[in-house]
């Protein structure tokens, strides 16, 4: 059992979310074969201008250590979720459900948005599972399509 804490994450854990971003995107990336993907050219200086923007969540370890995060940004009545990032060696434990429905207690009554890669078929069974259903596909590039579920509440 892993012992953690999901709270709004603050400017100062930008730096290990940043990084933590280009770790996690790694297998998403080698699933698509392409290294261009946002999450992995994004700049910290990016990351700052985003959480201005929106609600970062963070979860952390007993010790302090970010191992988890997600985003999300409110537009009209729909939420939109972003960058469900955990750990590669904390994956498959509950954390990202635990931050999806962390993040969705947030924006009460809301739609909610989310996307991930076409062959990021643990991801979409996992959103799928949380109560997400797919409503488009939209080609990025010749590699990359992305599939957008939402939930209704």
């Amino acid at each position: 059992m892993i012992t953690m804490v999901i709270k709004r994450a603050e400017k100062a854990d930008l730096k290990q979310i940043f990084e933590l971003q280009h770790l996690a995107y790694q297998s998403e990336a080698k699933l698509h074969d392409d290294f261009s993907i946002q999450p992995l050219t994004q700049t910290l200086e990016d990351i700052e201008r985003e959480y201005e923007k929106g609600l970062f969540l963070k979860a952390a370890d007993e010790g302090g250590r970010v191992i988890g995060s997600v985003r999300a940004y409110s537009e009209g009545n729909t939420a939109h979720i972003g960058k469900l990032i955990v750990r590669p060696e904390m994956q498959s434990r509950g954390i990202g459900t635990k931050l999806v429905g962390a993040i969705e207690r947030e924006y009460p009554g809301m739609r909610f948005e989310i996307f991930t890669g076409y062959k990021s078929l643990r991801t979409i069974g996992l959103y799928e599972h949380l109560g997400y259903v797919r409503f488009k596909e939209q080609r990025i590039s010749d590699k990359l399509s992305l599939v957008f579920l939402e939930k209704k509440v």
